[in-house]
């Protein structure tokens, strides 16, 4: 049975500096976020396959893989992937392949709190994107992101580290959060 493509990807873009967020790029330096916001919780058992991470690992491997590609090819550097970061950008797709919380970027103020407890950093931002029923929806992901205005500052942005989640819900909907940091 062929699997109902959605007729759009759903992206959206996310940067802090200056402790504001907002869909602009900025690479100022974070300074505080003055009111504490809700936790993502941890996964559930919702989200479809992440006991069989395998196809989720090579997913994400290869949206860093096409990242650094495309760096590459502008003669910028490579983006370090970092277990601590993937791990936030892991519980937020899991969030959002649970319906825990809409597509968005509600908690990333928070994502970026946890990994300055372990990386002290000058910036971050964060592309998300969202499909279903295409075969290779980590190109397709990709793709969408870099031509988009605001998703493309940030993955040729002047950033070093990044981490990269994939969940899929029972639905077949898979949901990519990559997080951008430039380290101190």
């Amino acid at each position: 049975m062929m699997q109902k493509r959605l007729t759009k990807i759903i992206f959206g873009v996310l940067v802090l500096g200056g402790g504001l967020s907002s869909c602009s790029s900025s690479s100022e330096l974070f300074t505080s976020i003055n009111q504490p916001l809700p936790q993502e919780s941890a996964p559930s058992s919702t989200v479809s396959q992440r006991p069989n991470s395998g196809a989720f690992t090579s997913l994400e491997q290869s949206v860093h893989k096409q990242i650094n590609d495309y760096r590459k090819s502008r003669n910028l550097p490579p983006l370090t992937l970092d277990a601590r970061i993937t791990q936030q950008s892991r519980i937020h797709s899991e969030a959002m392949a649970s319906g825990r919380v809409p597509f968005s970027h509600n908690g990333f103020e928070g994502r970026v709190r946890a990994i300055a407890s372990a990386i002290p950093y000058r910036s971050a931002a964060e592309n998300v994107a969202y499909n279903q029923g295409y075969s290779n929806p980590d190109q397709q992901a990709v793709q969408g992101w870099l031509k988009s205005p605001g998703h493309f500052k940030n993955i040729v942005g002047d950033y070093n580290l990044t981490g990269i989640a994939v969940a899929k819900n029972a639905k077949g909907e898979y949901y990519f959060t990559q997080i951008f940091i430039k380290r101190r």
